[in-house]
């Protein structure tokens, strides 16, 4: 029984070691299978892995082209926006265009109503004055006719007849027809006193009333030998006055 024992047990340790080179070798094999297996599966991941960009890169083209499309796009928007925007200008010009007719027109119209507004009121005043002349000159005859009635009366002498002291009266110098205006600063300031040149002689008072400065005055020789200043306009407004 021993014996048969240890004939297995020989036996088992033989086949035993026959057995472990191929076990190892199939090992080996197995191990240095493993390396390229893994390199043919990485080979498909690094050619996925460079596949994948070049399929990414897909949309950034595309990405790309979209702007290009978005301009296309806008432009016709651009050039609806400009040509409304040009139309508008036109209109806005032709309003201010028809509006600035239209204030000239207004102008033109009021400065043509002014005009004659004017007009009439400068043939009113014309017509105001010349009726203004006409009175004047009514009154003025009449202060004439008066005038020369009250001459009458007072019998002013006549041409040639001589004064008290020895002048002359001569009508080709003194009278209506040789009226003047005196200044109130005229004339000459001799020995305290304001003289007056009138027909050749010096004239003179010891005080002029105010409207012997305000109108047309002459001289003349009274039927009495004295000489005296009579305004033109109105022979009533009279004095006395002195020959140098």
């Amino acid at each position: 029984m021993k014996v048969l024992a240890l004939i297995s047990t020989t036996a088992l340790f033989l086949l035993l070691g026959a057995n472990l080179p191929a076990f190892a070798q199939e090992e080996h094999h197995q191990e240095s299978a493993k390396p390229a297996q893994h390199e043919a599966q990485a080979k498909p991941a690094a050619k996925q892995e460079q596949a994948k960009p070049q399929q990414q890169a897909k949309p950034a083209k595309q990405e790309q082209a979209r702007p290009q499309n978005q301009q296309q796009q806008a432009r016709p928007q651009k050039q609806e926006q400009q040509a409304k925007s040009q139309q508008h200008n036109q209109q806005n010009h032709t309003q201010q265009q028809a509006k600035s007719q239209q204030q000239n027109q207004q102008q033109h119209t009021q400065q043509q109503a002014k005009g004659q507004q004017q007009q009439q009121e400068n043939q009113h005043q014309q017509q105001v004055k010349t009726q203004q002349n006409e009175e004047k000159s009514q009154q003025h005859q009449q202060q004439q006719a008066n005038g020369y009635a009250q001459q009458s009366q007072r019998q002013y002498a006549r041409n040639g007849q001589k004064d008290r002291y020895g002048h002359e009266y001569n009508e080709s110098r003194f009278g209506p027809n040789h009226y003047s205006r005196f200044e109130e600063n005229g004339g000459r300031y001799y020995n305290g006193r304001r003289e007056y040149s009138y027909g050749g002689y010096w004239f003179y008072a010891g005080a002029y009333p105010a409207w012997f400065y305000q109108q047309d005055v002459y001289f003349i020789l009274g039927t009495d030998g004295l000489w005296y200043a009579v305004a033109y306009d109105d022979p009533s407004l009279t004095f006395q006055v002195n020959i140098g």
